[in-house]
């Protein structure tokens, strides 16, 4: 993963600074939020390593401490350790290379989870098109597309041979507080199809100029009567460089 990692995060060749007026033609809640996000005269880059700690839930809620490395559409790679009966879980989930996989070992040599394949791919692209709010300099890889509610705007991504639509909510001033997409994968042992997946933004942090959520949860069934059930992560960013 080393390699992988070192590839998602060369810095961007471009030095572009961002003047508001870029965004001018998008969606206005999108607008809304990238000049609120980004600073002007900001560079933008095109990926992002960060740092957090959380909770995760894996039967129960567990704690967590994470890095990822995050480079909209080319991939990710989310790196954490928690623990299971007092034993560290080490391991990653990633999409590169138009592939996904998730591989965690217990003490680092037992095998907890390993997972690759079509439908995986499918639900890690999935993932990396909500998470690309994380990199909002990015912005200009995606399409955009107005919402169907007031205050939304849709950013689309292609990737793995399918196209990703993640809806964006922005209050009045420019925050991000939701966004919302249908996932590929099989939560609760369901079979695997798209179901409703959102992430809601408890606030948010600047680093180097860009504003991105820090304290966020995230879950399945989002919207529905099942939500609570389907939520199972709840993160705080700690830190973030761009690249």
């Amino acid at each position: 993963m080393r390699e992988e990692w070192d590839r998602l995060s060369v810095p961007s060749a471009s030095g572009e600074p961002f003047d508001p007026d870029t965004a001018a033609g998008l969606p206005e809640p999108a607008r809304r939020w990238l000049t609120h996000a980004i600073a002007p005269g900001t560079p933008l880059w095109q990926s992002v390593e960060l740092t957090m700690e959380g909770e995760i839930r894996l039967g129960s809620w567990r704690r967590f401490t994470a890095r990822q490395v995050l480079a909209p559409p080319s991939g990710l790679i989310w790196a954490a350790r928690t623990g299971v009966a007092g034993l560290p879980v080490t391991g990653y989930d990633r999409y590169s290379g138009a592939t996904g996989e998730m591989r965690w070992r217990l003490l680092g040599l037992v095998p907890v989870m390993s997972a690759r394949g079509p439908d995986v791919t499918r639900s890690a692209a999935g993932r990396l098109a909500g998470e690309a709010v994380l990199v909002p300099t990015a912005f200009q890889r995606a399409s955009w597309e107005p919402g169907d509610a007031p205050d939304t705007a849709v950013m689309v991504w292609r990737l793995a041979g399918n196209v990703e639509r993640v809806e964006l909510r922005v209050t009045p001033d420019g925050r991000l507080v939701e966004a919302v997409l249908q996932r590929w994968g099989d939560p609760d042992g369901a079979p695997f199809a798209r179901y409703p997946f959102g992430v809601a933004v408890e606030d948010e942090a600047t680093f180097s100029g860009v504003t991105i959520p820090s304290v966020v949860r995230a879950g399945w069934w989002w919207g529905t009567d099942r939500a609570q059930e389907g939520e199972f992560f709840r993160a705080r960013i700690t830190s973030a460089v761009f690249r």
